[in-house]
């Protein structure tokens, strides 16, 4: 089974997407808060990090940043799944390495499945 560790500080996002995910085959940990992220990928091992860029303590660009830098994440498969749409934010995380940038906006969290689907069943 896959696993993904959903980055995320809105209760109600985390319930939708924990339960859909689930839903869909994949073992899931959540995470709220930005410093506690690091710790979990370690702990977890997860096969994916769906990564919002908002949240408290350390937003998701430092968070991509490091697991970028790091010798056993930084072929981690990561989504960003975030609010911020504005052109210059989509290439700032393609260009910290994002796998794919997913504006909450445009996707349903069925289109965000299937994303993930995509992605890890290369």
């Amino acid at each position: 089974m896959k696993k993904i560790l959903l980055v995320e500080d809105d209760p109600f996002l985390i319930d939708i997407y924990k339960d859909k995910l689930e839903e869909s085959g994949y073992a899931v940990e959540t995470v709220e808060d930005g410093d506690q992220v690091l710790n979990k990928i370690t702990e977890a091992r997860p096969d994916l990090v769906l990564l919002d860029i908002i949240l408290p303590n350390v937003d998701g660009w430092e968070i991509l940043r490091t697991i970028r830098n790091k010798p056993d994440t930084k072929d981690l498969k990561v989504i960003i799944l975030s609010n911020l749409g504005q052109k210059e934010e989509v290439e700032k995380g393609v260009d910290l390495g994002a796998t794919k940038y997913l504006i909450k906006a445009h996707f349903t969290p069925s289109e965000v499945i299937k994303e993930i689907k995509e992605l890890l069943n290369k």
